[in-house]
């Protein structure tokens, strides 16, 4: 690293400047939309951006900025004590139509015609409001965690037999195909499993019980919410679920993430009798997120074999899903190229969840240098920059994503390993 990129000093002020500088370097603005003719984004994407570092001495530094349409030069959270809530915005729920269609992102919508529902916060000094994207796949990290809690209740168990769509698979093969390359059916199973046991619950067609938002508001992070899913298996659009009641901001999303880590400092803002996972349910979480194939959002390495292919956070790709040729293929999901020198390579260690879908993208996790290297960070960011944006099929969203990933990271690390 330069001496030029140094800061003077971490503290959330100067992060929070890195991280609105990282940002706006960018030009998110000059974005193509192929769904306006392909000429520059209307507005500004909207971008959800939170950081936690854990310096080797001292206290954790947080910070996290806010852009959109409203606010294309950035808001930057004021954060309570104690990596507490966000006390200077006001969040907004996404939304869809009667079809069913997300309608926020489309390139002639008008948001001062739209009518909004709250979903968090009061507007503030220097504050504002934002909507909060979906953010896609990035939820089934909530529903790991519940499962994990209800494992830990003794109503579940990771070795249980669970069936459905005729294969029956134990909990934890669901979870981690859930989680490492994102099926959806494995994401269905598991909300059976949480309908059955009794955590979510229905009644009239109307939620009338979910264990999921109460360990949400016992962990203090009021922002999640995984509403309105169905005993078979549905959380999208479809069955009444999906945009609007699904819901993550990037700051209560790195905070799940400082509660699941198992090396980070004591959460500050939780009481001393906040939910905790267990040893073996933590194990199963952090095994699944060590694991994820799906490095195509902050971090870019199984991209490495499509033209144009633009560096992210520089985290080493898991070899177990690499075949011979070096292609990637996980799952439902397979990517070209020789990617053997990404699993081989890289800084850190990225135990990440990603979200992508035409409208949305989203990537959250825990970034840890490989020795030597020592930095320790988490990061979040959920945007409406999905694949409509993207230049290449096999990617999720525009290059600009990774290429900020990659200029986090490189402050983080002047920063935490100086």
């Amino acid at each position: 690293m330069t001496a030029a990129l140094k800061p003077v000093a971490l503290d959330a002020a100067s992060l929070a400047e890195a991280l609105r500088t990282a940002v706006l370097a960018q030009d998110f603005g000059a974005t193509l939309d192929p769904q306006d003719e392909g000429r520059p984004i209307r507005h500004f994407p909207s971008i959800d951006l939170a950081v936690v570092a854990f310096p080797e001495k001292g206290t954790p530094v947080a910070a996290n900025v806010l852009f959109s349409r409203e606010h294309p030069q950035g808001l930057v959270a004021d954060i309570a004590p104690g990596a507490g809530p966000v006390r200077n915005i006001r969040f907004l729920a996404d939304q869809r139509d009667a079809e069913g269609n997300s309608i926020a992102w489309r390139p002639a919508s008008d948001w001062s015609a739209m009518d909004w529902t709250p979903l968090a916060g009061e507007v503030g000094e220097g504050g504002g409001r934002v909507v909060a994207p979906y953010p896609a796949s990035l939820l089934k990290l909530m529903l790991l965690a519940g499962v994990g809690r209800l494992v830990d209740q003794g109503r579940a168990g990771w070795w249980q037999a669970l069936t459905y769509a005729g294969r029956e698979r134990a909990v934890s093969d669901w979870a981690y195909d859930m989680v490492t390359w994102s099926s959806n059916e494995a994401t269905s199973a598991l909300v059976t499993l949480m309908h059955a046991a009794g955590a979510i619950r229905r009644d009239g067609g109307r939620e009338v019980r979910n264990e999921l938002h109460t360990l949400f508001a016992a962990l203090g992070l009021t922002t999640l919410r995984f509403a309105n899913t169905t005993a078979e298996g549905g959380w999208g659009n479809g069955s009444g679920s999906g945009v609007g009641q699904i819901q993550m901001t990037a700051w209560d999303t790195v905070r799940l993430l400082w509660w699941l880590d198992p090396v980070a400092p004591r959460a500050p803002w939780l009481r001393a009798d906040a939910p905790r996972l267990s040893p073996e349910s933590r194990n199963q979480a952090m095994h699944a997120l060590q694991d994820q194939a799906l490095h195509q959002v902050l971090s870019s390495g199984a991209l490495g074999g499509v033209l144009g292919w633009v560096p992210g956070l520089p985290a080493r790709l898991p070899s177990r899903w690499l075949m011979p040729d070096g292609g990637l293929h996980a799952g439902e999901v397979s990517l070209p190229g020789d990617l053997r020198r990404f699993a081989t390579g890289g800084e850190v260690w990225f135990a990440h969840k990603t979200g992508n879908t035409e409208n949305y993208t989203s990537d959250a996790g825990i970034v840890r240098g490989i020795l030597p290297r020592r930095r320790h960070y988490l990061i979040a960011l959920l945007s409406n920059l999905g694949s409509r944006y993207a230049p290449h099929p096999s990617c999720s969203t525009t290059w600009r994503i990774p290429a900020l990933g990659a200029a986090v990271d490189a402050r983080m690390a002047t920063w935490l390993e100086s």
